[in-house]
């Protein structure tokens, strides 16, 4: 009798045992996240978990977000040579604009203008392509690298600099007073005697003069010298003061 029972206990046993491992459930990895989703999603891999009364669909990624790299078009200067060859200035200065925004990187071409902290991203090569474009089709007269030169004569005075290239105007007050240009209608878009040198391209000093000093500043313009400014220092070498016994003739000691 006892003997039958402990049999009969051991099959129990058995069975049941079998039975938790039929419904016992195998949880994902825990190298994975598990994100609710509904049943008819197809794009990853799933596990469901059936049990009497529901039944829910967990889709599987990985614990490191897979962000794909946008992939960037190569840079074109094609409108910009356009638009200077064609002496549209003020598409010209447009489309710069358009080009240090595009060349800053995806966080200034969301807010659609460039911090001063962006212009290091910006390679010396493109910024370069620019100012030569602009140099080229304004005689050596509009262009980042004329503009710099312009504000290191000024001893880096941006206020002095600001006049020098006509972004200020004098006021008509007893006080010699000076005051923004406003944009568009009070800068001048044409080329001729009369433009003030390096008046082109903008960028705006409103809000400080971070930016500007930022681009004239980048590496892209390093060891720029005007030539004038060359020859001048040159001329000064050659004609500078002479010493004092040039000034008198050598004594002829001959009879």
């Amino acid at each position: 009798m006892t003997t039958h029972s402990l049999a009969s206990l051991h099959h129990q046993y058995s069975f049941l045992k079998r039975l938790s491992n039929s419904e016992s459930i195998h949880l994902p990895p825990s190298s994975l996240f598990l994100h609710p989703s509904p049943s008819s999603s197809s794009s990853s891999s799933s596990t469901t978990t059936t049990t009497s009364s529901t039944t829910t669909t967990f889709s599987l990624s990985p614990t490191t977000s897979s962000s794909t790299p946008t992939t960037t078009n190569p840079i074109s200067f094609d409108n910009l040579k356009h638009h200077l060859s064609t002496q549209n200035f003020f598409q010209a200065d447009e489309e710069t604009r358009r080009l240090l925004i595009v060349l800053a990187g995806e966080a200034a071409q969301k807010r659609r203008y460039v911090f001063f902290s962006e212009v290091q991203f910006i390679s010396e090569a493109d910024l370069k392509a620019i100012d030569e474009l602009w140099k080229q089709y304004s005689n050596n007269k509009f262009g980042y690298s004329v503009q710099k030169r312009l504000w290191q004569k000024a001893n880096k005075d941006f206020t002095k600099f600001f006049i020098k290239v006509g972004w200020m105007k004098k006021l008509d007050t007893e006080i010699e007073q000076y005051n923004y240009r406003a944009f568009p209608n009070e800068f001048t878009w044409e080329l001729n005697d009369e433009t003030p040198e390096g008046h082109l391209p903008l960028t705006n000093a409103l809000r400080g003069t971070q930016l500007l000093n930022s681009i004239l500043s980048h590496p892209a313009f390093e060891g720029e010298e005007d030539e004038k400014e060359a020859e001048v220092k040159g001329s000064l070498r050659d004609n500078g003061p002479k010493p004092l016994t040039s000034l008198f003739p050598k004594p002829d000691y001959s009879f």
